[in-house]
């Protein structure tokens, strides 16, 4: 029953990667509609990020009133509502209005997909199925990069969000009609949720700040990338389906990296070897030619130890503060990501050079192994309880 259910939660979370990717695949579009420049396109891709910065304890602490399955359904349908809201708009305040309804939902759909795998794989194949949930983040942007991009020349730049909205609002009944929770992990209303140990908080800041500086260098290559590939004479389609390339490999080398840290440890190891990677990667995509090559190298390697990365939640907190832990770990992963989108964009404005805002990618990428080093001392300095078991 677990892996049918992260069947239906890997389809369903494909839709948040297919809403958050409208944006940057309709940047262009909107500088010439609205006059934008790229730090205020910055901020709207940011922007679908901000209400993490406040609703993430409450989402946590929202867990004790309400099921795992409707507090996602929930989320999904916010996605919904907030594509509508930014693609019929007529002016960039609305549009930035549909994109925080929209990362409200992200918000409370992320959080309890990641809870509903953590606890149907509790204490055996942790790495491997958050390695298989988080593949739908980059599959649903994957998809958005060539699909949402084709929409735009083919209609316009409302198509794509409209586009993404249908998907969230059948992802949301899907979820909500077919999910269902693991027997020993059923709702208990009244059990505290605020209880985390000292050694609870450090762990799950730590994981919070690696999954931050993860996904925030992610969101960098995505949004700068295609204009460093444009700025060689590729076409915004060409350019948008080279990027692309390294989100569809990446599907296939994050599951692969979960099944490798599963059976044999040296996870850490692992965070080296791929950060290394993703910095070479977008080092290399400077190079006029190397777009395929960095796309791929930047796949293989640079990606896919998200869900090994997404799996040290589970190992910092015990089963009956996960709600809560979870809610302080995307705290602190949202801050990262709704500062980082504006800088690269300020960083662009500066010069004007398409591969600056690449170094502040690298530098987030490299910020990843200081962090699971970080967290694998503060683990070490108590002996694991059942609950806390590294998976």
């Amino acid at each position: 029953m677990r892996w049918q259910m992260l069947a239906l939660l890997f389809f369903a979370r494909i839709g948040l990667g297919f809403q958050f990717q409208t944006l940057a695949s309709v940047g262009d579009d909107l500088v010439v509609a609205f006059g934008f420049d790229y730090a205020q396109i910055g901020l709207l891709i940011g922007l679908f990020m901000a209400p993490g910065l406040f609703l993430a304890l409450p989402a946590g602490f929202s867990g004790r009133f309400a099921s795992d399955r409707v507090l996602a359904g929930l989320g999904l349908g916010a996605l919904s509502l907030g594509g509508i809201v930014s693609g019929f708009a007529a002016d960039g305040w609305t549009i930035g209005l549909g994109r925080v309804i929209a990362g409200a939902g992200f918000l409370f759909a992320t959080l309890y997909f990641s809870k509903m795998i953590a606890d149907w794989f509790e204490g055996r194949e942790m790495a491997t199925a958050m390695s298989i949930l988080v593949m739908s983040w980059p599959f649903g942007i994957a998809m958005g990069q060539i699909g949402h991009t084709w929409l735009a020349l083919t209609f316009d730049w409302h198509a794509p969000f409209l586009v993404a909205s249908v998907y969230c609002g059948l992802a949301a009944i899907a979820v909500m009609t077919i999910y269902r929770s693991p027997t020993d992990h059923s709702p208990q209303k009244g059990r505290a949720m605020l209880s985390m140990t000292l050694q609870e908080w450090r762990l799950v800041i730590c994981a919070g700040t690696a999954w931050g500086v993860f996904n925030a260098g992610y969101v960098v290559y995505l949004a700068f990338a295609p204009n460093v590939l444009v700025s060689f004479g590729s076409s915004d389609l060409t350019a948008a389906s080279v990027v692309s390339f390294g989100s569809w490999v990446m599907i296939i080398s994050g599951t692969t990296c979960g099944l490798i840290a599963d059976r044999f440890g040296r996870r850490d190891l692992i965070l080296l070897i791929c950060m290394t990677g993703a910095v070479a990667a977008l080092l290399l995509i400077q190079v006029p030619g190397a777009g395929i090559p960095a796309s791929l190298l930047f796949g293989l390697l640079g990606m896919a130890p998200a869900g090994v990365i997404m799996a040290l939640i589970g190992q910092a907190v015990r089963s009956e503060t996960r709600a809560f832990g979870m809610g302080v770990f995307f705290t602190v992963y949202y801050a990262i990501m709704t500062a980082s989108p504006p800088i690269a964009g300020y960083i662009f404005d500066l010069r004007e050079r398409p591969d600056d805002p690449l170094v502040l990618g690298m530098v987030l990428f490299a910020l990843v192994v200081p962090a699971a080093l970080i967290f694998r001392y503060f683990k070490s300095k108590s002996p694991p309880s059942p609950d806390q078991r590294s998976t």
